[in-house]
């Protein structure tokens, strides 16, 4: 099925090929697809830490060829950014899927006739992998 409007979101940080994985994929399943990047003091309030600064991240994220538009994402409520941008399917990694969370996104959404697509995440790469081997590559 092809979509008009999807959206995605993520930190984005150490930008990998995980995260190019999901954009492609999203990008062939939608006709304009839009990124939510999320803002430092969002990631600082899920307990982690940004390596490369938000206005970097979403330069990054906006220079993607499979991206038609990044937007910051400033807080974790799904529904308050489809009010905003009304588009069509939410794209997310599997490793939410069946999460309660995400169950009630998907019931919120379903309301509204949003699909959610969980696409499987990327083995063997993630940004915490990557920090971590840096880590220990300088130690």
């Amino acid at each position: 099925m092809r979509y008009k409007i999807g959206y995605t979101t993520g930190v984005y940080d150490l930008f990998h090929i995980g995260h190019v994985n999901i954009l492609r994929r999203a990008k062939e399943m939608c006709d304009y697809l839009i990124v939510g990047v999320s803002l430092d003091e969002l990631v600082s309030y899920k307990h982690k830490k940004h390596v490369i600064s938000f206005e970097e991240r979403i330069e990054i994220v906006r220079s993607v060829r499979y991206v038609d538009e990044a937007v910051a994402q400033a807080d974790m409520d799904k529904l308050s950014a489809w009010e905003r941008l009304k588009f069509n399917v939410m794209f997310v990694g599997d490793d939410w899927k069946e999460s309660d969370k995400w169950k009630e996104y998907e019931s919120q959404f379903k309301a509204v006739g949003v699909d959610v697509i969980y696409f499987p995440y990327t083995k063997n790469t993630s940004s915490t992998l990557i920090n971590n081997v840096l880590l220990n590559l300088r130690a």
